[in-house]
C-alpha cells in the first residue's frame, strides 16, 4: 500500500506542489473524517464507509511519505504500548487510553 501511495505522490508531484504540506494534509484528513461520520450517522451503505476509510488510510500513508517516517515501525511501537494498557468502561463503552494518573500519562 505504501508503495502505491508513494507512486501516486510522485505521479502528481506532491512534494513540489504543496501536496505534502502537513497543515494541508490535516485539513484533508478532517474532511475525510467528516465524510466517515456522515456515512455512519446517515446510515450510508458499508461500501461507502469503506471507500471513505480507504481515503483516510491513503492520507495517513501519505503522511509517512511526506514526513519520511516508518509507519510500520510506528504502528508496532504503538501497539506494544497500548497492549499494556488497562481498559475501563466509560458511559457503557470500552476505553483503552492513557488514564489520568497512569504511569504512561506521566511520562
Amino acid at each position: 500500500m505504501l508503495d502505491e501511495v508513494r507512486v501516486f505522490h510522485e505521479k502528481h508531484q506532491f512534494s513540489q506542489t504543496g501536496g505534502e504540506d502537513m497543515a494541508y494534509r490535516v485539513a484533508l484528513m478532517a474532511e475525510e473524517l467528516g465524510e466517515i461520520s456522515a456515512c455512519v450517522t446517515k446510515g450510508k451503505p458499508t461500501e461507502m464507509l469503506a471507500e471513505e476509510c480507504a481515503d483516510l488510510l491513503i492520507l495517513l500513508l501519505g503522511n509517512a511519505i511526506s514526513k519520511d517516517f516508518d509507519l510500520n515501525q510506528a504502528f508496532w511501537e504503538k501497539m506494544e504500548k497500548i497492549s499494556k494498557r488497562n481498559s475501563r468502561m466509560i458511559d457503557g463503552r470500552i476505553r483503552v487510553s492513557n488514564f489520568e494518573g497512569s504511569d504512561e500519562a506521566n511520562q
